[in-house]
């Protein structure tokens, strides 16, 4: 049984936070010079703060879900040689 290693480096976080920072200025920068009332501005701001809630959230969900099947997969394989050895006469792993 192989054991998990992330595969991601200091690089990459770094370069996810800074395009998130940028990201987010030119949103706020758009929001602040469009022509329009302040109340399309309250809810054009709402929607991207509700939007970058709703994908972090969803991230999170979704690499949950990915490390629950991981841990079940990593249970059934550990039931599995318990079996096989078993079976093949073994009494101890």
């Amino acid at each position: 049984m192989t054991t998990y290693a992330p595969k991601v480096s200091n690089a990459w976080n770094l370069f996810t936070y800074v395009m998130f920072t940028i990201a987010a200025v030119m949103m706020a920068g758009g929001i602040w010079s469009l022509e329009a009332s302040f109340s399309a501005k309250g809810y054009y701001a709402m929607s991207a703060l509700m939007l970058v809630y709703t994908t972090a959230a969803l991230s999170k969900a979704l690499r949950d879900k990915e490390e629950a099947d991981r841990i079940y997969n990593k249970l059934e394989d550990a039931r599995t040689e318990r079996l096989l050895a078993e079976a093949s006469g073994k009494t101890s792993l």
